[in-house]
Parts: structure tokens; C-alpha cells; sequence
């Protein structure tokens, strides 16, 4: 099937310094998003337009949706349970708290509810400071894969095979684990051009063709399974930095961008930038699962 897309709308006129982290909840016809740099997570209801704004204490580089209001957030060294109406901390995950330099990135759950997480140098400097890790529904955290400059993504194909991106090194990794979180295989799947910008937040059709943001690359790309260019979407914005399917037929996708290091000619040209955007396709995504826990850390947590 050959891909369609219409022009990007512009959906909301944000300026946000870095935009991330775009996550549609169905059940509230709501796509949210959070800039990193300004410690905001927004919500939009694409039915009622109703736009919501919470604030957070911390950088925040992702969130992901656990049940109503709560949510979980992936915050500088912690990940953090919160109802976001409320404001109310229902539990609290140190991460990495001897590499204070880092922070939490880009994060997703996979097709068991579990969540899955990077982390990077808060300074974005070309050290291999990232990690990859695994949060399960009983809470145990392990550390899947190490040495990242910059993580993005993760997509997941299945539960044993996903997309994992340092953005650093332009570089977009196929992975696979076995049932033990071991990874078993490590294959570079598309590695950028310096014209091409930086592979950043990605996901995933029901054909398993990967949609990829381009930071500095003002486009996101489809790639077929063997890492064909099969389709390209450009934008009136610079840096690209996330997409999600959601919608009423789970058939838009959503799609954040950033301000971020731009001067003033680059404003100026790419005026869009730091806009929440939106693109209908003729194809459908995945949604993201609710993060799934045990019933017994259920009933501790709530």
C-alpha cells in the first residue's frame, strides 16, 4: 500500500523549547506532549479543544498513561507515579541518582504494559553516558543496553523486537531480547546523514513501517521493515522531535517539534517551530499501552 498524508496543521501555536513526548489517550480523545526544558506536560482534546497545561518540578522527557488521571512521568532521576489533576505523588523511583548529570528522556510501554525508558547527558555532551532500561509490573527495574549518547524511541515490532535510536550518533538500532531481557541482536536498521538530521522520536503502523522524526531535519520519514524510504512528510519546523497515531480511527498522527538552539534567521524561516502538529494518513498506528501493573502493587500504589 502505497502511504498518503495531508499537509501538517498546525494545532497548537506553542513555542515550546522542546517539545516531546506525544502520547494519545483514547478514552479522553486527548493527545498529550511535554517540553522538556520548560517542565510542562499539555494536553489537547482534538474533540472539545479543550487544552490543559500542568507543571512539573523537574525536567520531564516523557510520560506515559497508567489509569484516569495518573499518569507516569519520566522525570531528571526519577520516574514518578502522579495524578496530574490532583498533583498527588502515589510513588517515586530513583534513577540514576550517582550520574548527576543525567536525565530521562524519551520513553514508551510495549505490547505488555511494560514501560521502557532512556537516559542521556543533561548537557548533551559526546559522552556515552545513556541508558536503556525496563520498569515491569512488579516494579523491578533492569538495565537492558548501555553506552548511548542520546536515546530516543523505543518502537516496538513485538514484545521481543524494537527500534532504539541514539539520536548522537544518528544511529537507529534494531534490538531483540529473549524472555530473559538479554539482548540477543544488535543491528544498526538506518544511520542518518549529516543533511538528514537526527533520528529522533519514532513509531510504528500496522504495516510495521517505522515513522521517524527528524531533529534539524525539519521532516518525518517512513521506513519499510528493511529500512526503505518509502513516504516523507516535511514541516514548516526545524526540529522534529516526536510522533504518535491517535485519533478517532487511529489513522493521525501527532507530531511535536522544538525551538531549541535556533537563532533568529532560523525563526524566521522555520516560524512553525515549537507548534504541536497533526497529519491524517491513510494508514493506522499502534496505541500505546496503559503501563500494567501486578494487583498486588496495585493495591499498594492506589
Amino acid at each position: 500500500m502505497k502511504i498518503k498524508t495531508s499537509k501538517p496543521i498546525p494545532l497548537w501555536k506553542i513555542k515550546c523549547k522542546l517539545g516531546e513526548g506525544t502520547l494519545w489517550v483514547k478514552e479522553q480523545n486527548s493527545i498529550y506532549f511535554v517540553d522538556i526544558k520548560e517542565k510542562k506536560i499539555f494536553s489537547l482534546n482534538i474533540k472539545t479543544k479543550k487544552k490543559n497545561i500542568f507543571k512539573t518540578n523537574k525536567e520531564i522527557g516523557f510520560i506515559a498513561h497508567f489509569k484516569g488521571q495518573i499518569f507516569i512521568l519520566g522525570l531528571q532521576g526519577e520516574i514518578r507515579f502522579q495524578n496530574l489533576n490532583s498533583q498527588e505523588i502515589l510513588k517515586s523511583i530513583n534513577i540514576e541518582s550517582k550520574i548527576k548529570l543525567n536525565r530521562i528522556n524519551d520513553g514508551k510501554t510495549d505490547p505488555k504494559g511494560n514501560l521502557w525508558f532512556g537516559t542521556m547527558d543533561n548537557l548533551e555532551r559526546k559522552i556515552e553516558n545513556g541508558s536503556l532500561y525496563k520498569l515491569d509490573k512488579n516494579l523491578n527495574l533492569k538495565k537492558i543496553d548501555k553506552n548511548y549518547r542520546i536515546t530516543n524511541g523505543p518502537a516496538f515490532i513485538d514484545q521481543f523486537n524494537f527500534y532504539h535510536t541514539d539520536s548522537g550518533k544518528k544511529i537507529i538500532y534494531k534490538i531483540k531480547i529473549n524472555n530473559k531481557n538479554k539482548i540477543v541482536s544488535k543491528k544498526i536498521f538506518k544511520k542518518f546523514t549529516l543533511d538528514e538530521g537526527s533520528p529522533d522520536g519514532m513509531t510504528l503502523d500496522k504495516n510495521k513501517n517505522l515513522w521517524v522524526a527528524h531533529y534539524n531535519g525539519a521532516c518525518v520519514s517512513v521506513f519499510d521493515i528493511k529500512g526503505k524510504l518509502i513516504h516523507r512528510i516535511h514541516f514548516p519546523a526545524k526540529n522534529i522531535t516526536n510522533c504518535a497515531f491517535g485519533g478517532q480511527h487511529n489513522n493521525e498522527l501527532f507530531i511535536t517539534s522544538a525551538t531549541k538552539g535556533m537563532n533568529k534567521a532560523e525563526l524566521r524561516k522555520f516560524r512553525y517551530s515549537g507548534f504541536l502538529f497533526s497529519v491524517k494518513t491513510n494508514t493506522k498506528g499502534f496505541v500505546q499501552n496503559k503501563f500494567k501493573l501486578s494487583y498486588e502493587k496495585k493495591r499498594s500504589l492506589l
